[in-house]
């Protein structure tokens, strides 16, 4: 991985795309041999990769809330109906 690549946007990335580029850039800085702005660049991005991950996971936990809510929802309703 270079550092002069042209980046999709952080916030256009799904989670996989986004873990990907995060496992790499770390790969890339344990290997060294990068200067410091590029380095220090590399790191920043990983920063937000790893925030956006956070956040699909996130938004999928909480949707699995909700369905299981929703479905503990329904099956007392529908136990209160008979």
């Amino acid at each position: 991985m270079s550092t002069d690549e042209t980046y999709t946007p952080v916030e256009e990335l799904g989670y996989e795309q986004a873990r990907d580029e995060l496992a790499d850039i770390v790969t890339t800085l344990e290997h060294g041999g990068l200067d410091l702005d590029a380095s220090l660049a590399l790191w920043e991005r990983g920063e937000a990769l790893a925030t956006r991950c956070e956040e699909h996971l996130r938004g999928a936990r909480e949707q699995i809330e909700t369905a299981i809510a929703q479905k503990s929802g329904t099956g007392s309703a529908d136990e209160d109906d008979e």
